[in-house]
């Protein structure tokens, strides 16, 4: 480890351990540090509002502060591996940078997806057609871990290669702080699972891919999840087989994509949900029926995600603002619709940051 003290939020500037599992556990800690200092920040805010008398601002800060306390005691207590052993289904919204997963933070999501897809679209402004890179992601990851201390399950595509490529993918992403790591057995380049024209690896090949990404992980408590595009391109029973051998190899959660009816979505459960946790991908406009987390949680699935719902919204929003400001000269029309200034600072956490800063210029 370095000399150098740092504060929360920049060790992979200044602190650096040998050991990954040391160094994983390093950014926990400071993750949850910068936390409560938030927290801390927000204490005091809320004492000054009680001095003012300001009660509407008291309230909400209590809440906030509530809020925020609960959910920290609730990742020091449980790791997402216990938290899927509940019944309770986990909804996980798509997520592809820093500031949408901050949002989903604060909405009071319990995990966030880091969606291969929705960085392709944002970051590349493409198709979700195997553009992207390990590094790319790993990057975009990076800067989410460092912002919230929810769990992240990313979408590792394909694992970026072979078995040896999916074992420097599943050791970058986890010292970066990854909690479930996806692979699935495309062929390369990939697609998005709801695109045609989708080829596979043999079962033995990710197999062995599995086997690889286990070995790989450092700590027990990163899960590895198995995806299998195989109802596409050879069927829905061997989709079922492949996801047998999966298991068998070792995978922690299993991914059954685009599952073509309720029907074929009862049958998954049936067969597995009593053994791994699955996984529902709903895509709005996509080749599997879109269903409630509480549907889907009825059938068995343990974690719902809607991995590109996020960009929809966001595009859709954007195309409604470029289109205004185009027409009338002015942002004024669309000023109902969107944060001013101020409110998106606090929705960043300026104010608690400028304090934070203060007490280093004493």
């Amino acid at each position: 480890m370095s000399d150098d003290a740092s504060a929360p939020g920049e060790r992979a500037e200044q602190v650096f351990f040998a050991d990954p599992a040391l160094d994983r556990a390093f950014g926990v800690v400071m993750a949850l540090a910068t936390e409560l200092q938030v927290l801390r920040d927000r204490v005091a805010a809320l004492e000054r509002q009680l001095e003012r008398g300001a009660l509407v601002g008291q309230c909400r800060m209590t809440v906030a502060v509530c809020r925020a306390h609960h959910r920290i005691r609730g990742r020091l207590d449980m790791t997402l591996a216990k938290r899927l052993a509940k019944k309770q289904v986990l909804l996980a919204p798509g997520i592809y940078d820093a500031l949408s997963a901050l949002i989903a933070e604060q909405t009071g999501f319990e995990a966030v997806y880091l969606s291969g897809a929705s960085i392709a679209y944002t970051r590349l402004g493409r198709s979700d057609i195997g553009l992207t890179t390990y590094t790319e992601v790993c990057e975009t990851l990076c800067a989410i871990r460092e912002r919230i201390s929810l769990p992240i399950v990313v979408d590792a595509d394909t694992g970026f290669g072979n078995a040896l490529n999916v074992q420097r993918t599943v050791r970058g992403f986890e010292r970066a702080g990854a909690n479930l790591i996806q692979i699935e057995d495309q062929g390369f380049p990939k697609r998005c699972g709801h695109l045609d024209g989708k080829t596979l690896v043999s079962c033995a090949e990710m197999a062995g891919k599995i086997r690889a990404a286990v070995d790989a992980r450092v700590n027990r408590d990163t899960l590895i999840m198995a995806r299998t595009d195989a109802v596409a391109v050879e069927g829905f029973e061997p989709a079922l087989e492949r996801a047998e051998k999966y298991l068998e190899a070792g995978a922690d959660v299993l991914f059954i994509e685009a599952v073509r009816s309720n029907e074929q979505m009862q049958e998954v459960n049936a067969r597995f949900k009593n053994r791994v946790p699955l996984l529902a991908n709903m895509v709005e406009g996509g080749k599997t029926p879109v269903k409630s987390a509480e549907h889907l949680e009825t059938l068995g699935y343990r974690i719902v995600i809607f991995p590109g719902g996020t960009v929809r919204a966001v595009a859709h929003m954007l195309a409604r603002y470029y289109s205004s400001l185009f027409n009338h000269g002015t942002t004024a029309p669309f000023a109902k619709t969107m944060l001013d200034f101020d409110r998106l600072n606090a929705l960043i956490g300026t104010p608690e940051l400028l304090a934070r800063g203060k007490k280093y210029e004493e």
